[in-house]
């Protein structure tokens, strides 16, 4: 395709007609899709991630590592992807999915006219016919419409895959249409940019060196050899990148592979898999029930090497032949692409997103055989005709592709959709049953979350997350002994889990067991000190005990992490009006004072953790009107906070004797009677051989 100034021919403008009207297709297909929300890897990396929530940290997202997640387990290095996270966030000042959705979406659109670029110059180094670019529009067609790729674009945090797609498929049209920047190597810069979104792209080097080998000829010497010469500034350029990244991953993170071979043994079946997908793909599903093969010699090891051995076999053949070099090319790409999270043992065998790399090089290779059994077929002058027809079939299997992608996004609408669809095509995930079960405990219907739950723990009996939702459901149906066992137990599979201490502290919480509850939160800050959920409790926590020092100390703490966040500053505001309130009481107890007034005041004195000084102003209250009940039960109240029990039941008995129905006063000097009666018991204990 020339480019050039001044007015555009008829063929330039049927090109741009024919692009545009692609963008529009996709748009179209996918426009039912920016209203949907965040889902599963989206909870930790984005909503609850207060990393993105400040435009500021867009430097530390480069240079800190830990910055990607709020699980430690799940912090790569992925700095590029958490700064466009960021800069949304900043864009649509706060958690608005449609503002993430369209931005995604925006990056998706410019990686398909780069496509569209790069496979019609492919075609064309290949078999130059003025025909290409209608091929090359189908591919970009087929590709951008295909129901496996909602499963990228749908699913907000694996942007990466697009990002990092983008910068592979940007710095190979660089590579071809500005051959002065090879020298330089700035080329390259989409790529590294791309590797910093997601380590899939450092598999580069070894595309572009397939690309030169290909479909750069007439150099003198070993194909191969000028190959891997014009390719070597990538593969510097990318082991420099690749170093970096193992440097900034936090030691913790985990991909979560349990069997590395088992895994890896696994990958050509799962390459099967996503090969028969692009066909047919009626087995999406967010999270699949996949598990690692039995052995190397299990049928479906022996099937999956033998498709990609027939397949790289095809790929040999078709590299002979000038004309066929986009299939070979294709297949190589496709089986390249998948070669990060092949060797990589995560813990997910298979994932449906995970088809979006790969799934480029199909789409050049099987629109590529099409237009090779046209071609072989039709005479020169049937050829328009037959590409008429070929349209026409085209555009109906395309009209179906859209159809299942509008019917992906409707699955991906929300939580409960979802994790239902889940269920349905991967029945035996426990993850999806779990995910599933939580929505239906959402809307307080405890019974049959419960019943989801305990079909979870058939296939993950040792889920900490499950235990936590059991113990929640539980809750939820009073079955409190049950509901801490299972908070319990949530503890000790995973005792690095800031959510194994954060739903026990809630719960104890709700139980009035603040010490308890302020115990597991200070664990829950220990694995995750920005989990901003637990600093608001422990911050309600101090609240409800008055330790306002405390209160203030964290509220400051809190916000020096996160500027913007809401409870910090409304608990400074109350310690402020705290502050002024008690200093209100005692400007009025020292010029003008009542009964009431010193009353009040020695309340607030006792908030504050002034015993002594809730005592005294008691003290003057009963000076002015020594038949004050709530004076004596104030009294009671400190001296039992400081452990003086028979000063404590002397007050109370006080305060009850001059208002027998004070059952405030009462409980005052119950609680004074069983504490003295705990610490005699103790010291009897003590005293004991």
């Amino acid at each position: 395709m020339a480019y050039r100034m001044g007015r555009l021919s008829s063929s330039e403008r049927k090109i741009l007609l024919g692009i545009l009207l692609v963008l529009l297709a996709v748009t179209a297909a996918y426009a039912d899709h920016f209203r949907n929300g965040f889902h599963f890897d989206d909870w930790h990396t984005i909503v609850r991630n207060v990393n993105i929530h400040n435009i500021r940290n867009l430097p530390r997202f480069f240079s800190e590592p830990g910055l990607f997640s709020t699980l430690p387990t799940n912090q790569a290095y992925q700095p590029v992807t958490s700064a466009t996270l960021a800069i949304d966030y900043s864009l649509a000042g706060g958690l608005k999915p449609i503002y993430f959705q369209a931005s995604t979406f925006i990056w998706f659109l410019a990686m398909l006219v780069l496509l569209f670029l790069f496979f019609r110059r492919i075609m064309d180094l290949a078999d130059g016919d003025p025909s290409n670019w209608q091929f090359a529009l189908l591919a970009t067609a087929c590709y951008g419409l295909h129901p496996a790729i909602a499963e990228t674009v749908n699913y907000i945090i694996q942007r990466a895959d697009i990002l990092s797609t983008l910068g592979v498929v940007a710095s190979l049209v660089l590579y071809i249409f500005c051959p002065r920047w090879r020298r330089w190597g700035w080329y390259l810069v989409p790529a590294v940019i791309g590797m910093l979104a997601k380590a899939p792209a450092l598999i580069f080097p070894a595309i572009l060196v397939c690309y030169v080998f290909l479909f750069e000829t007439g150099r003198s010497g070993s194909r191969w050899s000028w190959a891997l010469k014009s390719s070597s500034t990538a593969f510097m350029a990318t082991g420099a990148t690749a170093a970096l990244i193992w440097k900034m991953t936090p030691p913790r993170f985990s991909p979560g592979g349990a069997s590395p071979l088992l895994y890896r043994v696994s990958q050509p079946f799962v390459s099967l898999h996503y090969f028969k997908s692009f066909f047919l793909p009626t087995e999406l599903s967010a999270d699949t029930d996949w598990t690692p093969v039995s052995s190397l010699f299990s049928a479906e090891s022996i099937i999956g090497f033998a498709f990609v051995a027939i397949l790289l076999a095809i790929a040999v053949q078709t590299s002979r032949m000038h004309k066929a070099r986009p299939v070979a090319f294709g297949i190589i790409w496709f089986f390249l692409a998948q070669i990060p999270t092949a060797v990589t043992p995560l813990a997910e065998v298979t994932n449906d997103h995970r088809m979006f790399f790969p799934f480029i090089g199909l789409a050049l290779a099987v629109v590529w055989t099409v237009r090779l059994l046209l071609w072989k077929t039709a005479h020169l002058e049937k050829r328009a005709r037959l590409l008429r027809y070929a349209w026409a079939a085209a555009a109906c299997l395309l009209l179906a592709a859209a159809a299942g992608t509008w019917q992906r996004n409707r699955v991906w609408r929300n939580e409960e959709s979802l994790w239902l669809d889940v269920t349905q095509k991967s029945p035996r995930n426990g993850r999806g049953l779990m995910n599933f079960g939580l929505t239906q405990m959402e809307k307080g219907d405890y019974a049959t979350a419960i019943s989801y739950f305990e079909k979870a723990t058939v296939y993950t009996p040792n889920y900490s997350l499950l235990e936590i939702n059991l113990g929640i459901a539980d809750s939820g149906l009073g079955r409190d002994s049950d509901a801490e066992k299972h908070f319990q137990r949530a503890l000790a599979l995973a005792p690095q889990d800031s959510q194994s201490y954060f739903y026990y502290a809630q719960w104890l919480y709700g139980k009035h067991r603040l010490a308890e509850c302020l115990e597991e939160l200070q664990g829950a800050l220990r694995e995750d000190p920005k989990y901003l959920d637990a600093r608001d409790l422990l911050m309600q926590v101090y609240f409800d005990q008055r330790k306002w020092s405390d209160l203030e100390r964290f509220a400051n703490e809190t916000l020096r992490l996160v500027p913007d966040e809401p409870a910090a500053g409304r608990y400074l505001t109350s310690i402020t009006n705290h502050e002024h309130e008690i200093a209100a009481a005692e400007k009025a107890s020292q010029h003008a004072p009542t009964v009431n007034g010193l009353i009040n005041l020695s309340l607030l004195y006792y908030q504050d953790g002034k015993y002594p000084d809730c005592i005294l102003a008691a003290k003057r209250a009963l000076q002015l009107q020594p038949s004050s009940a709530e004076a004596y039960n104030n009294i009671a109240a400190a001296y039992n906070a400081m452990g003086r029990w028979d000063n404590g039941i002397q007050a109370a008995k006080e305060a009850a004797r001059l208002k027998p129905d004070f059952e405030l006063a009462k409980n005052n000097m119950l609680y004074a009677i069983a504490q003295r009666q705990r610490s005699e018991t103790s010291q009897l204990a003590a005293k004991r051989p």
